[in-house]
């Protein structure tokens, strides 16, 4: 029986945090054009301490998982990814990913990413729907979101507030069994 190897791409590769990666974590966490992108919270600056407690949070619960994105030419950490929000019960996830190295958006990095955190979702913890929320100006992300699948489902209307400006977030969905047709175009 040949096993596939799961969390490992052509480019990147999904991996545990190590007490190494918390600096360069540190220096995401602390840009503030990366979190308006990346989060719908409040933007401010995080502490080694804060992330070292949620990456160690996340790792203790039962219904999320967090990977650090690498790349496979030189193990360099450029991104976070993972699941939020699982509900066992319903086969359901919140799908995150973000690329905190500039010079590594917009190069098939975040794509490949996410293909990889759709398959161990879809494949490895048996989901039958994968979901995320999407600021209506983060148009990159929207565009690599159609691009692997997702439909967009809903809006939530002025969601967000942005200097003195309202946003609309977008709910966008994928069901196992739109994820079948992807996965045969896509495998890596």
């Amino acid at each position: 029986m040949s096993v596939k190897n799961l969390l490992k791409g052509k480019k990147v590769k999904l991996t545990a945090f190590t007490d190494e990666d918390i600096t360069e974590l540190e220096r995401w966490y602390n840009d503030i054009y990366f979190l308006r992108f990346y989060d719908m919270v409040v933007s401010y600056p995080h502490e080694k301490s804060e992330l070292k407690e949620m990456i160690s949070s996340i790792r203790r619960s039962n219904n999320e998982y967090i990977f650090a994105i690498r790349t496979i030419q030189d193990n360099k950490l450029i991104g976070i990814t993972g699941f939020e929000d699982i509900l066992w019960n319903n086969g359901t996830g919140v799908i995150y990913i973000g690329i905190g190295k500039q010079e590594y958006r917009g190069r098939g990095f975040a794509k490949e990413a996410l293909y990889l955190t759709m398959e161990f979702g879809f494949e490895e913890l048996n989901l039958n729907r994968i979901q995320l929320n999407v600021i209506e100006y983060n148009k990159s992300a929207i565009g690599l979101y159609e691009k692997l699948g997702f439909k967009k489902e809903g809006v939530y209307r002025e969601f967000i507030h942005r200097d003195g400006t309202r946003y609309d977030m977008y709910l966008y969905g994928i069901l196992r069994n739109e994820w079948d047709s992807i996965y045969k175009i896509y495998q890596l």
